[in-house]
């Protein structure tokens, strides 16, 4: 929102447009307070509404702002960003904290194992995975300081925050777990063994299983099954997107899975050229999914007919984001792309140092995102 200053005196209306360009004020309120988690919100669909500054007229011109390097590689964690500092996990057990304006580094944690899924962050914490004998973490979000460690069933997807409850898939399940202290509420074995990140709408958590090769709802309060659906008898490492009563899924089938978020039934499936291991975005009645076949879909959300097609060098791993108008996403061929949403025009791409499997953060007029060279990078405008 904006705040406005009106003079007290009365003038012409050419004079009193001019006394508020002059005195307008963006209030903190009308910046992001952040990309917090995976799915940016807990129903995932990974779309900005907030962002106002980079659009398809002026995204050509992004430059690297700058690169924070780790000494591991940077897989497929996304980078959180939050209050002015952002957030990556690498392959060299660490978590690293970089301040989100200059790249400066503020901390960094040694976990003794390695992460590879994407921080969340909230009420002043950050949380996430650890491949260190299958444990949880969460630190102060200032100082990098451990505030808990939970033996979690050797969790390994992104967590997700919502309604004060933390979500995490783990290789035995799904665990629901208290913020504040670690502690677990419930456990579902049910659910198999995940890759796939929650995400919460409706009262449940939808996921989809590796081991099981379907896909699930859990009673955001209980944990019991509300309902399952076919993936083709594929595995599911691809996370769900909810949108207007809609779950929209990739698999291992090839396909992108849309069902209804009540019943599980099926309304659509649209067969791309490989496997989908991308989390889809949604945005402007599309829905944006990559594929192993080095291409960006973006598909009709109400008939998963494909609007368009781009082609990267690589494959497409990472996740999109959407933030006006502009879709972001990385491909093993070493960039990140953006593209116009509606027409799928390639506005801008920019080369890291390695096959980018990260998925973009865009968010206060910048794009973040990790690279298998080992490097957080941030672009913005000159």
């Amino acid at each position: 929102m904006h705040r406005w200053a009106y003079p007290r005196a009365a003038m012409n209306w050419a004079g009193a447009v001019a006394v508020l360009v002059a005195n307008l004020v963006i209030s903190p309120s009308a910046l992001a307070d952040g990309w917090k988690e995976f799915g940016f919100r807990k129903q995932g669909g990974r779309h900005n509404t907030s962002e106002a500054v980079l659009g398809p007229g002026n995204v050509g011109q992004l430059q690297l702002a700058w690169h924070g390097a780790t000494t591991g590689n940077i897989e497929f964690s996304s980078p959180a960003v939050a209050n002015g500092v952002a957030y990556v996990g690498s392959l060299d057990d660490s978590l690293y904290a970089f301040d989100a304006t200059t790249g400066a580094p503020l901390w960094s944690l040694n976990t003794g194992g390695k992460i590879e899924s994407s921080p969340a962050v909230f009420n002043g914490a950050v949380y996430f995975e650890s491949r260190d004998s299958g444990t949880f973490y969460a630190v102060d979000a200032q100082t990098g300081a451990i505030r808990w460690i939970a033996s979690l069933h050797a969790p390994t997807s992104s967590p997700v925050v919502a309604n004060g409850v933390l979500y995490v898939g783990t290789a035995y399940g799904l665990d629901a777990v208290n913020p504040a202290t670690g502690a677990l509420i419930w456990q579902t074995k049910k659910v198999g063994s995940l890759n796939s990140s929650p995400a919460v709408a409706n009262g449940l958590v939808f996921v989809g299983s590796v081991a099981k090769k379907k896909i699930f709802a859990v009673n955001a309060a209980t944990g019991a099954i509300a309902w399952t659906a076919g993936s083709g008898g594929a595995s599911v490492w691809s996370s769900a997107a909810v949108a207007n009563g809609v779950v929209y899924i990739g698999s291992n089938d090839r396909k992108l899975h849309a069902l209804d978020a009540l019943t599980g039934t099926t309304l659509w499936t649209q067969t791309t050229g490989s496997t989908i291991y991308s989390t889809p975005a949604i945005a402007y009645g599309k829905v944006y999914v990559g594929s192993r076949d080095f291409k960006l879909y973006a598909l009709n959300a109400h008939t998963g007919a494909i609007q368009w097609t781009a082609t990267t060098g690589g494959l497409v791993d990472s996740s999109p984001a959407v933030a006006n108008g502009v879709v972001y996403v990385g491909s093993d061929d070493g960039n990140i792309y953006a593209y116009d949403a509606h027409s799928g025009v390639l506005l801008w791409n920019a080369a890291t140092g390695g096959g980018v499997a990260s998925s973009p953060t865009v968010v206060n007029a910048k794009v973040y995102v990790g690279s298998w060279d080992g490097s957080l990078y941030a672009y913005a405008l000159p």
